[in-house]
């Protein structure tokens, strides 16, 4: 657990005169499950976003074993390939099948054969419970079973490191508990993640390390026990204050 894969440093982000990000710093190592928690507006997507180069950080590192990103000399789809994403919106091509969908990344960016990214796309499509609707297209399949598809192609590229941007907030609540539980699946087998997160209960009960943010800056970050169960900063306290007996 101590092998650092990424180190935010410094990491500060503005949006012309809003300042979003402030000064973060942390780090993400091999099989952490880092929950990232706030109130919305916090700045718990817009890091996230940083992290995969979707958006360009203002000030600050993001070292990835110990290369800076951040800078201008690096090929963003080549680190996404080892830094997955998993989007709110699903992100899936609407002109392409399940199966499509899955291998299509795969073929441009890892440069696989056809047959070795169907091999990989089946693999992971079964994983998630998906295999069945290979040739159904985004518009045929539910918001959790778009999410699930989502995941099995994130996990096919074979990432170090998969980023959750609140993945079930686009869901309806009873699509909700299928993508929880694949993501709870994925950290039990040792999958290093990091999750933006509105689901308390996933972030007190499967994570290793939670994140509070609060107005572009982490307030605190600690295991579970003692942010859920003992939390310093009064913003914290009052964020968890209708969780804490749940």
């Amino acid at each position: 657990m101590d092998e650092s894969i990424l180190d935010v440093r410094h990491l500060s982000k503005s949006f012309g005169t809003n300042r979003v990000l402030r000064d973060i710093d942390f780090s993400v190592s091999r099989g952490d499950v880092i929950s990232i928690i706030g109130a919305s507006g916090s700045g718990k997507s817009t890091l996230l976003r940083c992290i995969n180069l979707l958006e360009t950080p203002t000030s600050g590192e993001i070292l990835y074993h110990g290369t800076n990103v951040a800078g201008r000399s690096v090929k963003a789809s080549e680190y996404r390939s080892h830094v997955g994403m998993v989007f709110q919106s699903f992100n899936l091509f609407n002109n392409m099948t399940v199966l499509e969908n899955c291998m299509a990344g795969q073929i441009k960016v890892l440069k696989r054969s056809k047959q070795d990214a169907h091999e990989e796309a089946m693999k992971y499509l079964d994983k998630v419970g998906m295999a069945p609707y290979i040739n159904a297209k985004p518009r045929q399949i539910s918001g959790g079973q778009k999410q699930r598809v989502a995941i099995a192609r994130a996990l096919a590229m074979h990432p170090e490191v998969l980023l959750f941007d609140e993945p079930t907030s686009a869901l309806d609540p009873e699509m909700v508990g299928e993508v929880l539980s694949v993501m709870q699946s994925l950290a039990q087998e040792g999958m290093t993640m990091l999750v933006v997160t509105h689901e308390m209960a996933f972030a007190r009960d499967v994570s290793s390390r939670v994140v509070f943010m609060h107005q572009g800056v982490i307030c605190e970050q600690g295991v579970p026990a003692e942010i859920f169960g003992d939390p310093k900063c009064p913003e914290t306290r009052d964020f968890l204050a209708r969780f804490r007996n749940s």
